[in-house]
Parts: C-alpha cells; structure tokens; sequence
C-alpha cells in the first residue's frame, strides 16, 4: 500500500467514525537519550538537534497526523547514571504540525543536565515506568531508547522489566555506532522487548537524524487492517 492510499484509508475510516465520537490518543511515545560520559558536548548536540531535525520533517509529521481523529502523546527524558535521569520533553499531544513544532522547539533547546555518569541502562528502563504512570491513556506504549553503549552500571533491562509494570509496553532501541562495537546487538538482544519491537542502527552521532526520522516514522504510523509491513514492495 502507497503512503498516498494509506493516507486516504485513514482518512476514511476518520469519517466512519460516528458523529460526536471522541478523539482518543493511540500511542504514547517515549523517548530516552544518552547522556553518559561516553557522550561528548558535540555528540548531545547532534542528538538533540537531529531529533528536532527529525521531528520537524515531512515523514514524521505525516506519519503522527496520518489518523486525525487519533493523535500521539510525546515525552522525552534523558539518562546515564542510576539517578541521573531528566525530563526533556513532558507529555504533548501531537494533534497538528504546530504541536510537533512545539515539541521540536522545546527539545531544540534543552540543555544536557548531567555528562560525568555511566551508562545505568537498566536504571533508564525502570525511570521509564515512572514516566508512563502520567501519560495520558493511549491504546498502544512505546519505550524508544538511544544510546551509544551497553550497561555498565548497576541492573541490567532484563531486571527492569522483572521489576517494573511494563508488560503493555514495546521497546525500541536506536544504537549509535562509533564507540562500542557490542551496542548493536546489545540493544537487540538485551533491550528490545514486546510486539513488533525492532532497532533502527545510526552509524554515529551524524547519522543519528536519519536514523530517528526513520525509526519515528514507523512508530508513529497509523496501523491500518490489511496494510503491507513498512518496506514491503519497495
């Protein structure tokens, strides 16, 4: 199915809703960034320009308003340590372009809280329950993490999840290249968990942008009965 029919399938089952039906929110959407020490001032910079990069694109945008009468919740935090976690990002209602503008805006100027702290990745997961207990209440969770590492610090996400009420959550993950050859399968082996989880790998920092646009955008896609998989036919 083109990106053109799935839009207007959307857009049709919108319209057969019944008159006066409510707006409900289909997804919360949380995103968790790393700031350990293995992370310079540079490479911050570059995440959290590339997700406001990211955020503003036309894919991304099409993908969060591809079901009008269902909108997406946003958050964003970001982690190293075990106590070192931040909110950059409180719960928005993606409900139009200037919303995601918004959204970009605030996490375009967000400031790095801490820099010296290791990489406590399970902790990041277990603060992650935390955030979802005031989200509003959406059909599906999804937990997406990026990082440069694995943990080294404190338990591991397997615990987290033992440990945590994440059961109706998805985790995603976004390893970025360059400075730990393991991150890659780390986060596919370790981190990512629930239905239809997946990583999208960034090469490094510079390739973080395309690869949170890519990954946003398939998060963020309205799931539609009888649509191909992403990718399929092309």
């Amino acid at each position: 199915m083109t990106p053109a029919l799935r839009a207007a399938v959307a857009a049709a089952l919108v319209l057969a809703l019944p008159q006066g039906a409510r707006a409900e929110c289909r997804l919360a959407l949380l995103l968790a960034l790393d700031v350990s020490s293995s992370v310079d001032a540079t490479e911050d910079a570059l995440q959290r320009r590339g997700l406001a990069a990211a955020l503003r694109s036309p894919e991304v945008r099409n993908a969060a308003l591809s079901m009008p009468g269902e909108w997406v919740a946003l958050a964003a935090f970001e982690w190293s340590g075990r106590y070192q976690q931040a909110q950059i990002l409180g719960w928005t209602e993606l409900r139009s372009a200037q919303s995601l503008e918004v959204a970009a805006a605030r996490i375009a100027s967000s400031q790095r809280r801490f820099s010296r702290f290791p990489t406590a990745l399970g902790y990041a997961v277990g603060h992650a329950a935390t955030v979802f207990a005031s989200a509003p209440d959406c059909r599906r969770r999804i937990l997406d993490v990026s990082g440069d590492g694995v943990n080294n610090d404190g338990f591991p996400p397997r615990l987290a999840y033992n440990n945590f009420p994440l059961d109706d959550v998805t985790v995603n993950g976004l390893p970025i290249g360059g400075h730990d050859p393991l991150v890659t399968s780390y986060y596919e082996n370790q981190l990512i968990r629930g239905p239809d989880a997946f990583i999208e790998p960034a090469d490094d920092f510079e390739d973080f942008e395309r690869a949170m646009r890519r990954k946003l955008e398939r998060e963020m896609r309205a799931l539609i009965l009888g649509a191909a998989p992403a990718g399929a036919g092309e």
